[in-house]
């Protein structure tokens, strides 16, 4: 049943959302489609960075149309992201799978704790 057309559209929706608020819609995804659907998680982390690419771009593009997204203050995150990005995917054949896992959950959960408990600052 989770694998039907019209379950999967609904389910994308939800997520796209949620990236759209940038909850992580990613992460999620990659849980529904490894727990839900049964997909290899190679081939679900594959589906997740395509997801993430089309999510992320469409957001910033709304966002730089409203200016909301300056991109003189992002450009060094962006560079840095994509330099570390490539680095590490080339690093990781070396890297203990096992080990990588706990510590990508470990961050999941500090984040998830982080985002529970953030509150505002108040300016002074």
């Amino acid at each position: 049943m989770l694998s039907l057309v019209p379950v999967c559209i609904l389910a994308g929706m939800l997520l796209g959302f949620l990236s759209g608020l940038g909850v992580g819609g990613g992460s999620l995804l990659i849980l529904w489609l490894t727990l839900a659907l049964d997909t290899e998680p190679l081939i679900a982390r594959a589906i997740n960075l395509m997801f993430f690419i089309t999510a992320a771009g469409s957001v910033c593009l709304l966002r730089w149309r409203r200016g909301r997204l300056q991109l003189r203050a992002i450009l060094p995150a962006m560079l840095t992201g994509c330099l570390m990005a490539g680095l590490f995917s080339w690093v990781s054949a070396s890297i203990d799978l096992a080990l990588a896992r706990k510590g990508f959950g470990i961050l999941l959960l500090v984040t998830g704790v982080r985002e529970l408990l953030y509150r505002p600052r108040k300016d002074k």
